[in-house]
This record gives structure tokens, sequence and C-alpha cells, in this order.
């Protein structure tokens, strides 16, 4: 996700201060991947630097308290952001596929790797199912999204458990199939 774009979507609702704009992101967003206050101010300062925002500080006795709202070329930017779909991720190089083909090259046991990792994803569907339960309709969302992915993965891993010995005779070396 682009934080930058997340952030100038926070500021079209109005003018806001770091601060701010970190407990708004990581409410919405963060959900276990919360920004740092030096990831939030690195890209305010480039979104500055682009035009994209601009300072406006406040009057006050206290130290100077900038509050950052959104240009018209940010609004523009943001709205390009938003029409424009997403590239969707195949996997085509993927790790998973990657140790198993490994693993049979080097005469591992590939259908234990398969094991380890479907327990793994099962482990991290109940952690998510769980979470569900107790969390609001952006929980819900979220956690249904890494499900479905994680489902397919689980697919993925029984059709490659199935496919093991014709995958190995394809990817082992013919010195080692003759033995």
């Amino acid at each position: 996700m682009s934080v930058g774009h997340a952030l100038l979507g926070l500021l079209e609702s109005g003018p806001r201060h770091g601060y701010d704009l970190k407990r708004s992101y990581d409410e919405r967003f963060g959900r276990g991947r919360e920004l740092h206050y030096g990831q939030v101010y690195s890209t305010l300062a480039r979104l500055l630097k682009n035009g994209l925002v601009e300072v406006r500080s406040e009057p006050g006795d206290g130290p100077d308290r900038k509050r950052y709202a959104i240009t018209e070329a940010g609004v523009t930017d943001v709205a390009g952001w938003l029409a424009h779909a997403e590239k969707p991720e195949p996997y085509l190089q993927s790790t998973l596929y990657t140790k198993v083909v490994l693993a049979l090259l080097t005469g591992r046991d590939a259908a234990d790797l398969l094991d380890i990792q479907r327990a793994e994803h099962l482990r991290l569907m109940r952690e998510l199912t769980r979470r569900k339960t107790g969390g609001d309709l952006a929980d819900h969302l979220i956690c249904d999204h890494a499900l479905f992915h994680l489902e397919a993965d689980l697919r993925w891993l029984e059709l490659t458990a199935a496919r093991l010995d014709q995958l190995a005779a394809q990817v082992r070396p013919p010195s080692t199939q003759e033995i």
C-alpha cells in the first residue's frame, strides 16, 4: 500500500498534525503494522516537496506545531491513485515453490516441507478467525482478504503434494533419476 496516498486521503477530511495522521492511519490501516513516526514525517516531507501537501502553522505560546493540508495537486493525485487498478500479484516466483523444488533437488523430503507449511497456514487461519470474532467490520474485511489468500495457498499445497512424484521426475537431473 502507498503510505503517501493513504496520508493524502486522510488529509482530504481536513488539515491535521503528523501525530493525528499517524493515529488515524494506525486505526484504519495499521492493524498489526503501525507506522513509525519517522515514516510519517519523512512521507509528509516528500509530499510537501512534491507540492501535494502544504504546512499551516498554528499560532500559540508553545512550540510551533505544523498542520498539514492537502493541496489541489494532492487531491488530484489521490483521485488518480484510487481510480487506477492495482496489479494482481500472481506469485509466479513464490518462495514456497522454490523450497519444494530445492527439497526435491537436494534429496530432502518435500512432503514434510509441505506438511510443515500446511500446519503454519492453518495456525494463521485460526488466529485470523479469532481476530475476526472480536473485531469490527474493518477487521472482518482485512482478515477475510488474508484468509482467502491462505485458502488458495492451502489448495496449492494439496495439489503440489499430490503431484510431488511428477514434479520430482521433472526437476531432478537425469543422473539422479536413474539411480
